[in-house]
């Protein structure tokens, strides 16, 4: 840290942000300057749609529909981010909101990953909508060529006015009337050209974006401001969480998991991911837990059989759904409550999330069975999400979920498709922190200015391994030790080592000693700091508030003042400790006589 490498490395990382900045800058600049449409503001109509919801609604979910209702009242593009966990009513934001834009003769877009989420949610929007004459339609692959023509050509016409989708709808032969809100569920689900071309459209209309696990890209952006964030944590009345259990593949746990759902009356999902061996899983299946009637469904089958096995699920003709992970969004069956993943180990965290979420949507207690092969096998990356989603099992867990994801896999470029190797390279919070000095630029806000200081003090500082073992905490608080900003934070990181591994080894106290050094120079605008025989060399940086003339008195037979920005240090050299604690007491001083200075200011 505060090498030569170092600053080049976090100088080549402020050019990509700054890069990245100029993009975010067009999109900004296009969005504030853009008129988009107003919405009326809450008519009876609405009123009695709200009050027709059969449930309560939560605190939290009450918030986002007014805070959705107030962007679209406003005349700029919308664009928000609901973050709510699988089940906790981020659909009924999204009917709401679909609702107020029907009712001003605008038209909605409900963009989906998959086709069967996109056939759950044609059900489920008509269910909702069927006491009032809006007109709702999809397109997807279940639909033949000419069928879909025939709901284009409506479409284009203004004919229909909620059109449900996968992202057939981005195609270029689809026509709106008048477009006035695209919802678009799971955008992480998306790849790279889709959205691209939502992108394009968020100029000119509302967008709306729900998801269980944000992206770490997602996430990152709302967090920073460029996207309002609405955040669902509250679970509905009676929900429990799903017990999540990590076991080796074994025919006796996967046939007591199934017997156990079966004999309550309920149905179970079994994922296995490889349409070459699924099969043979099935027979598997057949022979551990006979009389249990199974059927398979997977994307390479055809869509009317793929649709009739899913309806024989959903009306409990099948007792186990054997399939890949195409259930992963938004399936939802009240009466499956048990979840058997294979391979638990070979899928992402936030796929782990939703599969897990495909049980456990009402009041039974749901069980989640990850697979597998054995922990020998384990990447350490598998075995750290399979021990976020195990940890992570309590209700509302999606949002601290997405935050682990971005500690184990990092975050993307906002705006495009290159995944920014950046952050492994200085850190995921230096890099929230570029980016957030980015954003505060582009808005034109004051920019607090950071000096990163070079310490050559012969001294080295480090936690060892005996004394803090686990590799994650011993990074954790060399994260906190370096965006550590005054003596406060300082003391806490001091003290709370000692509280939990006891006093503090000698590479430790060097390390603690440096830190008060470095945080006294990040106060003082010094740039530089270091050792050379029996003098401590000080750079001041031409940002500093210390007037020379106001250090007169401070100076004695240690401390002498060399140039406008250079102060030496005289040391005795009697051992680290004596040295750097006499570094910090003249430092401390340069410090107060700043304050005080800024107090007369």
């Amino acid at each position: 840290m505060g090498g030569a490498a170092w600053k080049r490395q976090k100088k080549k990382v402020s050019e990509a942000i700054e890069e990245m900045a100029g993009d975010l800058l067009k999109l900004y600049a296009s969005r504030e300057l853009a008129s988009g449409h107003s919405y009326s503001h809450n008519t009876l109509l609405m009123r009695e749609f709200a009050d027709a919801f059969e449930y309560e609604e939560t605190d939290d979910q009450l918030k986002a529909i007014q805070d959705v209702e107030a962007d679209l009242e406003k005349d700029t593009p919308t664009d928000r981010l609901i973050c709510g966990d699988v089940g906790y009513g981020k659909t009924e934001v999204a009917m709401r909101a679909a609702f107020k834009v029907v009712l001003d003769k605008k038209q909605v877009a409900v963009l989906v990953p998959t086709t069967i989420l996109a056939q759950q949610h044609l059900h489920t929007f008509r269910e909702r909508f069927r006491e009032y004459p809006v007109k709702i339609d999809m397109v997807n692959r279940f639909r033949t060529p000419s069928e879909q023509k025939e709901t284009l050509a409506q479409l284009k016409k203004s004919n229909v006015d909620i059109i449900i989708g996968t992202h057939r709808l981005l195609s270029k032969d689809v026509e709106f009337a008048a477009l006035g809100l695209i919802i678009v569920d799971e955008e992480q689900r998306f790849g790279v050209k889709h959205k691209e071309k939502l992108k394009k459209l968020r100029n000119a209309v509302d967008i709306l974006t729900l998801t269980a696990t944000p992206i770490p890209r997602t996430l990152h952006f709302s967090l920073m401001g460029v996207r309002d964030l609405s955040v669902i944590e509250t679970p509905p009345v009676d929900r429990l969480a799903v017990k999540t259990f990590i076991r080796k593949f074994d025919e006796k746990v996967i046939r007591e998991a199934i017997m156990r759902e079966i004999d309550r009356g309920g149905q179970v999902f079994f994922v296995h991911n490889k349409i070459r061996s699924i099969h043979s899983i099935a027979e598997m299946i057949r022979r551990v837990a006979p009389g249990v009637k199974i059927d398979v469904a997977h994307g390479q089958l055809p869509e009317h059989q793929l649709e009739k096995v899913m309806k024989k699920f959903m009306d409990k003709e099948i007792d186990l759904l054997l399939s890949t992970s195409i259930i992963e969004s938004g399936l939802d069956i009240p009466s499956a409550n048990t979840i058997i993943i294979n391979r638990a180990d070979q899928f992402g965290l936030a796929q782990l999330y939703q599969l897990r979420g495909r049980v456990g949507r009402y009041k039974h207690q749901a069980y989640a069975y990850l697979l597998i092969p054995g922990t020998g096998g384990l990447s350490v990356e598998a075995r750290k999400r399979l021990c976020a989603i195990e940890e992570l099992s309590e209700l509302g867990a999606g949002f601290q979920l997405s935050a682990r994801d971005m500690e184990i896999r990092g975050v993307g470029n906002m705006l495009g498709h290159n995944q920014s190797g950046h952050i492994s390279s200085i850190g995921f919070d230096l890099y929230c922190k570029l980016v957030e000095d980015m954003v505060k630029d582009i808005r034109g806000e004051k920019i607090d200015s950071r000096i990163e200081t070079e310490l050559n003090l012969m001294v080295k500082g480090f936690i060892p391994k005996d004394y803090v073992p686990d590799l994650n905490q011993r990074l954790d608080f060399y994260r906190r030790i370096q965006v550590a900003s005054d003596n406060h934070e300082g003391l806490a990181i001091a003290s709370e080592l000692v509280d939990r591994y006891g006093p503090h080894p000698e590479p430790v106290a060097k390390l603690i000693a440096l830190l008060e050094i470095r945080i006294y120079c990040k106060q003082i605008h010094i740039s530089k700091i270091e050792v050379k025989q029996n003098e401590a060399h000080l750079h001041l940086l031409p940002s500093t508030s210390i007037n020379p003339e106001n250090l007169t008195p401070m100076f004695d037979e240690r401390l002498s003042i060399m140039s406008e920005y250079k102060i030496n240090i005289l040391l005795d050299r009697k051992g680290w400790k004596t040295d750097l604690k006499l570094i910090g007491t003249y430092l401390q001083k340069l410090a107060n006589s700043l304050q005080s200075l800024e107090v007369e200011g």
